[in-house]
C-alpha cells in the first residue's frame, strides 16, 4: 500500500508512524504536515525527528497553519507535552522540510500513483481539503482517504459534541466529506475501544525493535494526561486509521452520508445528513479490538 500520513506529530501520531514505518506491506511515500497538536512548525521538525529516528528517507513537507476558515488554535500541550514529544525536548533534525506545500505534494503523488495512494490524515484535515481545491483531479486520483477524526455515536473529547480533528477545522472536514472522493471516518466511536496501558508501552520496549524504547518515553506522558480525566489507558487513535486503511475487515462499517456542524456551541460535530445529494463515507461504527491490538504490536517484532 503506497501511503502518506498527513499528521501533527504528537505521541499517537508517533505511534502511526512508526506502524507504519515498520509494516512490511506499507510503502511511506512521505509525510505531510499540519497544526493541531503543535504548531505546524513543530509538528514539521517533528516529523522530521521521527523519520530520521525511523530510519526513513522520506519528504517532509510543511502545510497548513491555521484552519480554512476558524481563527487560529493554540496548541494543549497537557496533552502531548511543550514540544508535542511529552517530557523529550525540541529535537533538532539534520533533514530539511521539502519544498513543495503539503496540497502541492499530496495532489503531485496522487497525479503519479492514480487510484494508488491512499492519504491517512489523522490531524485536522485542512491540508487535504486545500488538495482537493488546488486539483480537482485529487479526488478521484486517490484511492481512499483514511481520517481519523468525528465522532458519531458517542461524545466528543474537546466538547460534548466534537473530536479533536474535527473541532480544529469542521469547515475542511465538511469540504472532504462532500467532496466525492474515497472517504472512511474512524473516529472516537472506535479508536477508545483499544486502550494502551503501562503494560503495554513496557512491552512495546522490550520487542525486537529499537523503536519501542522510544515510544515508551513518549507514553508515559500519555498515560499520565488519561489517567487525569479517569481513564486508565490512551486510546490507539492515529495508529488505528492506519490499520483501517490496510486491514478494513477488522472494523464494522457502514456507509453514510455525514456533515460537520460548521459554527456555535456543536461546531465541529459530525453527524448523519438527511441530504440526497450528499456524497457517502464509510464510517467505523465497531471494531475487533483484540485484533487490532495484536496486529498493532506484532509490527513490532519486525
Amino acid at each position: 500500500m503506497k501511503l502518506i500520513i498527513d499528521t501533527d506529530p504528537g505521541i499517537d501520531d508517533a505511534l502511526a508512524i512508526a506502524y507504519a514505518a515498520l509494516h512490511p506491506d506499507i510503502e511511506l511515500l512521505g509525510l505531510t504536515t499540519v497544526f493541531g497538536n503543535v504548531t505546524t512548525a513543530q509538528a514539521t521538525r517533528n516529523a522530521l525527528y521521527l523519520s530520521e529516528l525511523m530510519g526513513l528517507s522520506i519528504p517532509v513537507a510543511a502545510g497548513a497553519v491555521k484552519p480554512m476558515k476558524l481563527p487560529p488554535f493554540a496548541p494543549k500541550t497537557r496533552v502531548h507535552g511543550p514540544e508535542g514529544l511529552g517530557d523529550l525536548p525540541a529535537p533538532s533534525p539534520f533533514a530539511k522540510a521539502h519544498d513543495m506545500t503539503a496540497a502541492q505534494f499530496l495532489c503531485d503523488m496522487a497525479a503519479l500513483y492514480p487510484g494508488e495512494l491512499v492519504v491517512c490524515p489523522i490531524g485536522p484535515i485542512t491540508n487535504i481539503a486545500d488538495a482537493l481545491k488546488m486539483d480537482p483531479a485529487f479526488a478521484q486520483n486517490v484511492d481512499k482517504i483514511v481520517f481519523m477524526g468525528g465522532a458519531l455515536d458517542v461524545r466528543g473529547n474537546v466538547t460534548p459534541y466534537a473530536e479533536a480533528n474535527a473541532f480544529h477545522d469542521p469547515h475542511a472536514l465538511d469540504a472532504v466529506l462532500s467532496s466525492g472522493a474515497n472517504v472512511t471516518m474512524v473516529g472516537l466511536d472506535v479508536t477508545l475501544q483499544v486502550l494502551l496501558n503501562d503494560q503495554d508501552f513496557t512491552d512495546l520496549a522490550n520487542k525486537k525493535n529499537g523503536i519501542g524504547v522510544f515510544l515508551k518515553d513518549l507514553g508515559r506522558f500519555y498515560l499520565d494526561f488519561y489517567q487525569s480525566i479517569g481513564l486508565n489507558g490512551c486510546g490507539l487513535h492515529d495508529p488505528m486509521a492506519v490499520i483501517a486503511a490496510l486491514y478494513p475487515a477488522l472494523f464494522k462499517m457502514e456507509t453514510l452520508s455525514i456533515e460537520v456542524k460548521l459554527e456555535g456551541e456543536e461546531s465541529g460535530q459530525t453527524c448523519r445528513s438527511q441530504s440526497k445529494e450528499r456524497p457517502t463515507c464509510r464510517v467505523s461504527l465497531d471494531c475487533d479490538a483484540h485484533a487490532l491490538r495484536s496486529e498493532f504490536f506484532k509490527v513490532f517484532d519486525n
